[in-house]
């Protein structure tokens, strides 16, 4: 076997994409993630963890030259040692044939080279950005076709990173919920709509979903909740005026004014759920490519409002509004407009949520949520003598 850097070849970076095309042929559930989104993570130009950060990629041959596997492995260097024992790098972009000498032959690729940037442990298989994209090891939910941004990955990667000697450092929860009245009503106890009731007929609070000509109001809303309930907990600092209205105009093509809701207190922003089109059901149409047939062919999909998916992508409530019955108030604000009739969507999936967020696991299952899929983010310390702790719970 032969180990080849990729580089900025670009016959082995289209080499880089089309691997798992011939790995999940046979995958009915998988779908193919668009081309530029994947060159995006290695590109300087786009990826801004670059500016803190390397990152390697590699494919591995056979010895007729056949692709038989792939990775990447990267730093951030400004959080390798943040809230971490010990300074971590990443390894992602995991594919290969079944084949275990050829799996940890790439593991050690990653490895190598993150133990000659200094560090002491990796993480994986995540990706060199955010955590919404290309996170974690899929577990469990085979037979459930993937949301926009998470991967979907061989079954029989898991025994290949449990024998390695990856540990679980944190799961990665994917909660389904039903749209339809009936099956909502199978699923939540009636407790939970008498309190939420309660809120929808106090005049103290108005829940409303947004409206596109208003949307720097609703950035604003955005970044006013954001602050309080997340930036000091999560020790970063204030979102900023430019960042939330980047933010809603990057979303903007795909809003849909019913799926975007916010809460309200005497006026002042208290809450929000984002919700949005679960994207990969119309992605799936165009085999990774956004050039003009691959736009033509979304834009197909999409007037013909045949998904039926939406995909939660966050939400939030203000600290002192906690524990109110404020999430249950939102979530059916939103069940007057998605309980009529030929309603498009019917099934709703959230964001994932990490084992280590026990509110928001339990929150998630107040909604009647279930768990579908399951992914995993592993960690690997090379000083196998160290004590390995799992994510702190928060």
């Amino acid at each position: 076997m032969q180990l080849v850097d990729v580089g900025t070849n670009l016959t082995l970076r289209k080499e880089f994409i089309q691997l798992p095309v011939r790995l999940y042929k046979n995958d009915s559930c998988w779908i193919r993630p668009l081309d530029d989104d994947i060159e995006g993570v290695f590109d300087p130009n786009k990826n801004k963890f670059f500016k803190n950060g390397e990152c390697s990629r590699w494919l591995l041959l056979d010895d007729a030259g056949k692709t038989i596997g792939r990775v990447a492995a990267f730093v951030n260097f400004e959080t390798a040692s943040l809230n971490n024992d010990q300074p971590t790098g990443g390894m992602g972009f995991f594919e290969c044939i079944d084949n275990q000498a050829a799996a940890f032959r790439l593991f050690d690729a990653c490895k190598e080279w993150l133990v000659s940037k200094g560090m002491e442990a990796m993480d994986g298989p995540i990706n060199f950005g955010e955590r919404d994209r290309w996170w974690g090891l899929l577990v469990e939910g085979f037979d459930k076709e993937p949301n926009y941004g998470m991967p979907y990955t061989k079954p029989y990667y898991v025994p290949f990173f449990d024998q390695y000697g990856f540990k679980e450092y944190f799961g990665q929860l994917t909660f389904y919920l039903p749209m339809p009245e009936d099956k909502v009503r199978q699923m939540i106890h009636p407790s939970v709509f008498e309190r939420a009731q309660r809120i929808l007929n106090s005049p103290d609070y108005e829940f409303k979903h947004i409206e596109k000509a208003k949307l720097d109001k609703y950035a604003e809303d955005f970044r006013t909740i954001y602050n309080k309930a997340w930036a000091k907990h999560l020790g970063v600092g204030d979102m900023s005026v430019e960042k939330s209205r980047a933010i809603m105009k990057r979303m903007k093509p795909i809003l849909e004014e019913e799926l975007v809701w916010f809460g309200y207190s005497n006026g002042e922003p208290i809450a929000f759920f984002i919700m949005l089109p679960e994207l990969n059901q119309i992605f799936k149409h165009v085999n990774g490519k956004m050039n003009l047939m691959g736009k033509l062919i979304f834009l197909y999909h999409k007037l013909r409002k045949k998904n039926e998916k939406a995909f939660g992508l966050v939400f939030g409530v203000v600290p002192e509004f906690q524990g109110r019955g404020i999430e249950s108030a939102i979530a059916i604000a939103y069940s007057k407009i998605c309980w009529t009739k030929d309603y498009q969507y019917k099934h709703l999936e959230l964001n994932w949520i990490g084992d280590f967020n026990v509110k928001m696991v339990r929150v998630s299952k107040m909604f009647g949520g279930v768990v579908n899929k399951k992914h995993i983010t592993y960690r690997y310390l090379f000083d196998r003598t160290k004590e390995f702790k799992r994510h702190p719970i928060i």
